[in-house]
């Protein structure tokens, strides 16, 4: 019995795997494309600078969301291959299949991850700017 319920959750496992590896390909990629627009070393007149500059902000902000993204997906097949995928970090249940097929690197169950948004939320993080 215990080899017919297991492999079930092997296939299902190699789908995740799947997903990440290839989420995982994607944002690699998006990371590359975003390093030429940084490297973009071209002089240009004054008018366009200004153009230039804001890309460059906004490739920066994107690359940051793209490498925070990459981390949770790596810590996502971490868990993969130590077994602890699927399982929130708070209450220790299985996270449903339906947010995983969404939002494969998830380390919350919905409801577990609406209270770590509402204390988030509650204590927003600093300003450096003081």
């Amino acid at each position: 019995m215990s080899k017919k319920s297991q492999a079930p959750e092997d296939k299902q496992t190699s789908v995740y795997r799947l997903m990440l590896l290839g989420m995982k390909d994607e944002a690699l990629a998006g990371l590359g494309v975003k390093a030429q627009v940084l490297t973009k070393t071209e002089r240009v007149c004054e008018e366009d600078q200004a153009q230039y500059s804001l890309e460059e902000a906004v490739s920066l902000r994107l690359n940051g969301l793209e490498y925070s993204q990459l981390q949770q997906i790596q810590e996502a097949l971490d868990r993969l291959q130590l077994g602890e995928f699927g399982t929130c970090f708070s209450c220790e249940e299985r996270i449903p299949a339906k947010r995983l097929q969404a939002l494969p690197w998830a380390r919350y169950c919905v409801k577990c991850q609406e209270r770590v948004a509402e204390r988030v939320a509650d204590n927003p993080p600093e300003d450096d700017d003081d």
